[in-house]
């Protein structure tokens, strides 16, 4: 959000008042995080005694909740009521942080990380990471504001609004801005389908449901990692807007509504160390089953569909030799107008019970689709209505609207009863025979609404993704055992890393829409979340034949992989049979790969360090590194780019050192650009320099024994003893120790 008109003058309709010195540094416990310090900073410089008088403050509270983690908390008026944060489940018991606090000397330091308070004016809040400054809040950077009527509303119009799911308009709001030094690069604030590098771009964080081809985004997550060794997690599950250099160009600005604005600051110096404490802070991803890690197909989804065309597509993969893990039905398999009422429309499955069975008796999972409102046709509708269970208005009415579903209500789920009784009707499900379920929607939240629980309806917005997707994965958890709980969830906010997987919503059937799903699939990754998949061929419209090929190769190199489209089928053969044979060639793939897929993410649930790793991530000190989003590591040591053409023709980058082909077995020296065309059988997928890639025995199905079988390829380029670990999907874990230097071409 843009406060200011150039450098020196302010919006019509904008005040700002910013702190000027620190004008006295207390040393305090602020019984939370336990040793913190005070500030009080005035928004003009104190010369004389006079001017204490009608002069607002800022106060700024500095503390550590965790090592190399340095939460601050800019307040206005101290006794407003706050909204409150995420949940930070890593912070422990109240008053064990980390911090050692110096008022003297103006620090707090907490492992890695420092912060520094140069007293009285100019106002100068520094961050250090090992000794070395890499960002820090100055002059007119902490600011209280204010917006006329007319500028308010102009600033609230962001999100869906077009049907009360935009930002109310809001008067007071409270920015920090931090330094952004020569070169510097930001990256994250959610899965976002534009630039990797988010410099330059005005980031609203507020779920909507854009698309992939717009500037919104189903998963906002308000932390973004910067190139200098550090990250910034605003802790406000509501608007939050980002100017990343596109207001104060030197400057990331940050912005929330309200009297207060709380962040935290995680140390590096590497960005993996970055995503450690990040996603120590606020939560890692668990593992998930090795068979989600196989291909899901789809009915699609406005597709006509019953047991006899599910059958026969499950039917077709196996006369084809494809593997297949999962089959997912999608909106239809319940009754139009009825969503969600969580009954099988008897129309096109009379007998689910025994469908499930027949699909569980050829090793299939089994997933459906739901989404967290009712319908005002559904069943369910009046008792829901009748109990409170939906979201009200604030006369007690059910807010409704018609946009998706007829005179929909929305599941209150800060509403304990609420959430077991939407948890019961999923139990009836995993009764049945369902194992997982797509938890679609999530981000169209009305903000004129009562919560259960007296929850600001602002921040509710995007803060019920989480309420959502809890619901769905604990119950999953419950049911089917944490080593077996799996979502296939659309939209997400901070911490929702920890209820895997994501895939990216609706794209379209283009080459420029599946570069546009990998962008946001990799500034996921830098987001803190370890899984993520996406729409093989494109959700809008049918592909050509070279796009569905192209992006068969893409999406079985993915952490997870799901072949699903809005109104046609994406079963390969419907394209032609180069499709079945490219489809083939990946799944089988994939498969072998599971002893090196499934231990990367073990690691994510133990590290925090994603499956699909941006190249920034991986090789932080390569320079030319840092707008690559065309290609990834898949894991720590393949690096893949997808084709974007039919014509096969491919430009990536391979770093320094001696790169492998994992297909062909040629050897070639990064350091450099390469121009390669592939036919829709190949791929570039490279083994890094000294990579030591377990290699499974099976090539049919994900969820078998790593251990029997197992090969280890050894690729040439590294030096020393590598050692890999390999877990089957039994628990069972094995160590391998490869000396690299009797390794030859």
């Amino acid at each position: 959000m843009k406060f200011t008109d150039g450098f020196w003058q302010l919006r019509p309709g904008v005040t700002a008042l910013y702190a000027s010195e620190a004008y006295d540094i207390r040393q305090k416990d602020d019984g939370v995080d336990g040793a913190a310090l005070e500030i009080t900073a005035p928004t003009q410089v104190i010369a004389r005694r006079g001017d204490v008088l009608n002069r607002t403050t800022l106060t700024t509270t500095i503390s550590s909740p965790i090592e190399g983690v340095i939460r601050v908390r800019i307040a206005h008026h101290v006794g407003g009521r706050w909204h409150g944060g995420f949940a930070l489940p890593g912070a422990g018991e109240r008053g064990s942080g980390a911090g050692v606090a110096d008022a003297g000397a103006g620090t707090l330091a907490s492992g890695a990380l420092t912060a520094r308070i140069a007293p009285g004016a100019p106002w100068a809040l520094s961050f250090e990471v090992d000794g070395v400054r890499v960002t820090g809040s100055g002059h007119k950077a902490q600011g209280f504001v204010r917006l006329g009527a007319e500028a308010a509303v102009e600033h609230g119009i962001v999100g869906n609004a077009r049907a009360e799911t935009g930002v109310p308009p809001e008067r007071v709001f409270v920015h920090e801005q931090l330094d952004l030094g020569v070169g510097e690069t930001i990256y994250g604030l959610g899965e976002r389908f534009g630039p990797l590098v988010k410099n330059g771009q005005t980031i609203d964080i507020w779920n909507a449901d854009g698309g992939t081809s717009s500037e919104q985004a189903y998963k906002n997550v308000p932390f973004y990692l910067s190139s200098r060794g550090y990250g910034l997690l605003v802790n406000d599950p509501g608007h939050v807007s980002f100017e990343v250099g596109s207001e104060a160009v030197e400057r990331v600005q940050f912005s929330v509504p309200g009297e207060v604005l709380e962040y935290f600051v995680f140390a590096g110096p590497t960005p993996k160390d970055v995503l450690t404490r990040y996603t120590a802070l606020t939560g890692r991803a668990p593992v998930v089953p090795a068979w989600s890690y196989g291909p899901w197909l789809s009915t699609s989804f406005t597709t006509d569909y019953d047991e006899k065309t599910v059958t026969s597509f499950i039917e077709g993969m196996a006369e084809r030799d494809i593997p297949l893990s999962v089959f997912h039905f999608d909106c239809f398999w319940m009754r139009e107008f009825n969503w969600c009422d969580f009954e099988w429309d008897p129309r096109v499955f009379p007998d689910p019970d025994g469908m499930l069975r027949r699909l569980h008796d050829r090793g299939l999972k089994v997933s459906v689709w739901i989404n967290p409102y009712i319908a005002q046709r559904s069943p369910l509708f009046a008792d829901a209505a009748a109990a409170d269970y939906l979201v009200q208005r604030g006369d007690g009415s059910v807010w409704q609207w018609d946009l998706w579903q007829a005179g929909m209500g929305l599941v209150d789920f800060t509403n304990p009863a609420a959430v077991r009784w939407y948890q019961d009707k999923l139990r009836a499900l995993l009764a049945q025979g369902v194992d997982c379920f797509k938890t679609d929607f999530g981000e169209r939240i009305p903000t004129d609404v009562v919560w259960h629980d007296g929850s600001d309806p602002a921040r509710m917005h995007n803060l019920y993704a989480q309420l959502y997707n809890r619901a769905v994965h604990d119950v999953l958890v419950a049911e089917r055992g944490e080593g077996d709980a799996v979502l296939f969830a659309r939209s997400a906010t901070a911490g929702g890393q920890t209820m895997p997987v994501h895939w990216g919503g609706d794209n379209t059937s283009t080459f420029p829409s599946m570069a546009e799903s990998l962008r946001g699939g990799l500034s996921l990754a830098m987001s803190g979340f370890a899984h993520w998949s996406h729409d093989i061929g494109g959700f809008e419209g049918t592909p050509d034949p070279a796009v569905f090929k192209r992006w068969v190769a893409f999406g079985l190199l993915s952490s997870h992989s799901r072949f699903h489209g809005s109104d046609s089928y994406r079963v390969p053969w419907a394209f032609d049979d180069e499709a079945v044979e490219v489809t083939r060639r990946f799944a089988k793939l994939k498969m072998r790969l599971m002893p090196y897929l499934f231990q990367a993410g073990i690691d994510a649930a133990r590290t925090g360090t994603p499956i699909m790793r941006p190249m920034q991530l991986e090789f932080p000190d390569d320079p030319a590194t840092a707008y690559l989003d065309r290609q990834y590591l898949l894991g720590p040591d393949l690096l893949v780019a997808p084709v974007f053409s039919a014509s096969g023709e491919v430009e990536f980058y391979l770093p320094a050192g001696e790169w492998t082909s994992l297909l062909t077995g040629e050897t070639v020296n990064g350091g450099g650009w390469r121009r390669e065309v592939h036919g829709f059988d190949s791929v570039p997928l490279y083994a890094r320099p000294g990579a030591v890639i377990p290699w499974g025995a099976r090539d049919d199905r994900p969820d078998y024994d790593y251990h029997d079988g197992l090969a280890v390829r050894v690729f040439t380029g590294g030096s020393g003893t590598r050692e890999v670990t390999v877990t089957a999907p039994d628990g069972s874990s094995r160590t391998y120790s490869v000396d690299l230097s009797d390794v030859t071409g």
